[in-house]
């Protein structure tokens, strides 16, 4: 038998000399497409619903007091910027919790982290650019109606001053806000790959735990025992963002009110759980991509 060779065919094709993009480019676009992701850009028309109707609810309340402000001429807003935040925390809630997995769980459940995970892409970069998308869509959820407040503020003559003065202590608390509750949010739906148990877990630690801890501040507030009050505050997001803006006299009032003490142990207990979020999502993304 004689012995087959194989040829070789020139197609023309040339290969690509031209500049490369790193690192940063591809965070900077996985940050975008994410941020976009949240409110259901770019993806199917069923997807958008459910992120621009809680959005709405979010918003719906604050025209109302900016039409009421506006048309009766009150001398305040009826709401501060902070309370409203937290007026509207059930809203904000159940968004977290349902457009997390669309980061966090999507991609280890459908094995595509594979892809995101190759050079020059590093675990770490995925992780905190996915939670830097979520909360960015957080905060631009919380300030579509603080500063629609803000602009009817103005519109209706209040004193300037004093609305900057109010509106940059909601934008601090809600920053910080918003990367805690992406942290807990993303780390739960990265853990649950099925999204459904990923939102249940998620409802569950921002609404019932919020819910309870409420509970035992008013009962500690009532016992005369408000130092378990304010201690209890630690265990959630939302009371630890309402004791907070209790303690900076931002318009909100709670049940056991943290001290100068306390308002500090309040921050440093909101960062140090952020950071051990971010760092449990990287060591989840690190271990799924090594697989």
């Amino acid at each position: 038998m004689s012995e087959r060779s194989g040829v070789i065919h020139d197609l023309g094709y040339r290969r690509y000399d031209g500049p490369r993009d790193g690192t940063a480019t591809i965070a900077r676009t996985l940050y975008v497409t994410g941020l976009r992701h949240t409110y259901g850009l770019g993806r199917s028309g069923k997807s958008k619903i459910l992120p621009f109707i809680l959005l709405a609810m979010a918003t719906l309340p604050a025209a109302i007091v900016v039409g009421v402000v506006v048309l009766t001429g009150l001398g305040s807003l009826p709401v501060t910027y902070a309370d409203y935040t937290n007026q509207v925390q059930l809203v904000i809630s159940l968004f977290a919790a349902a457009q997390a997995p669309v980061l966090f769980s999507r991609d280890l459940r459908h094995r595509s982290i594979v892809l995101y995970l190759a050079r020059p892409l590093s675990s770490s970069v995925f992780a905190v650019t996915r939670w830097l998308s979520l909360t960015t869509s957080l905060l631009f959820f919380m300030w579509v109606p603080t500063f629609l407040l803000f602009a009817g503020a103005l519109l209706a003559g209040l004193d300037k001053s004093d609305q900057l003065e109010g509106l940059l202590k909601a934008v601090v608390l809600q920053l910080l806000l918003a990367a805690l509750v992406a942290g807990v949010t993303g780390l739960i739906s990265s853990v649950s790959l099925r999204r459904g148990f990923a939102v249940v877990g998620s409802v569950v630690a921002l609404i019932v735990v919020s819910g309870v801890v409420t509970s035992v501040q008013a009962i500690t507030n009532a016992q005369d025992a408000d130092g378990i009050g304010v201690a209890a505050g630690l265990l959630s997001p939302w009371s630890i963002f309402s004791g907070l803006a209790d303690a900076w006299h931002a318009g909100v009032v709670t049940f056991t009110p943290p001290g100068s003490a306390w308002a500090l142990a309040y921050v440093l207990v909101a960062v140090v759980l952020t950071a051990l979020c971010v760092l449990g999502l990287v060591a989840r993304f690190r271990k799924v991509g090594s697989r």
